[in-house]
């Protein structure tokens, strides 16, 4: 995969990246020394921490006993993948590591954890807090995430300062809805590519408040082509507003 962009490219920085790439991952694997890998339900990335939602009998089995666990915690990676929420050659947009020391939370703490997260970040799995699934919390000292242009490492403390992007939550249902009901919309905006990147199938691959990504299949090659927005967007309302002059602009 080859990475093609426009000019004057405005995009979230690597830290809103894996901010976001958490916040709509659907599985993760989390790797602890000396255990199997464990699956990872859903993430929730606060600041430098993550906590994650494990099946309970996982805890039980495969987490060491251990006063580290309970303490100073143990050493683990969490690996996660974002995907295009549309049906493409190579789903994947982006691959995510964390990496730092995993804690277990305490059981009297867990249900009132699970509430706080969900008022920020929707999960129906978040009600089996306590029963069939149990929290634990990943306090990240870097992380690492590789897209189609290459690898970047974040510290913690980019990660502490950044926000996932405002249209985290819905984009998977409008990149949906602009691909299955405006055909002429994305030929409109395909317009706007470099030529050599115009005889593909264009499907659309990405969409934040800086702009959006599509994906140019061809037989040989997948191509990603970001259009930016004029100005960043600042809430729902703008989008709209935003893409139609991005038609009518060029």
């Amino acid at each position: 995969m080859t990475g093609a962009e426009s000019t004057a490219v405005s995009a979230p920085c690597d830290a809103e990246r894996i901010q976001s790439a958490c916040r709509r991952a659907h599985e993760g694997t989390l790797s602890v020394d000396g255990c199997a890998p464990m699956a990872v339900a859903m993430v929730h990335l606060f600041e430098a921490e993550a906590f994650l939602l494990v099946p309970s009998n996982s805890v039980d089995s495969d987490l060491p006993a251990t006063s580290g666990f309970g303490g100073a915690g143990v050493p683990a990676m969490l690996e996660l993948a974002d995907c295009a929420p549309i049906s493409l050659r190579e789903r994947v947009r982006s691959l995510v590591w964390l990496s730092g020391t995993v804690h277990g939370v305490p059981t009297q703490l867990e249900r009132e954890l699970a509430i706080e997260i969900a008022g920020d970040h929707p999960d129906a799995r978040l009600l089996d807090v306590g029963h069939t699934h149990s929290l634990l919390r990943l306090a990240v000292d870097n992380a690492v995430i590789a897209t189609a242009t290459g690898a970047a490492a974040v510290e913690a403390v980019a990660l502490s300062t950044a926000q996932p992007d405002l249209f985290w939550e819905y984009e998977s249902q409008w990149l949906a809805h602009l691909d299955a009901d405006h055909p002429d919309l994305v030929t409109r905006l395909a317009d706007q590519f470099p030529e050599h990147l115009r005889r593909g199938r264009v499907r659309p691959l990405g969409l934040d408040r800086f702009g959006i990504t599509f994906r140019v299949e061809t037989p040989s090659s997948d191509d990603d082509v970001r259009l930016s927005f004029e100005r960043p967007c600042t809430g729902v309302g703008d989008l709209s507003a935003a893409l139609h002059q991005l038609v009518g602009g060029h």
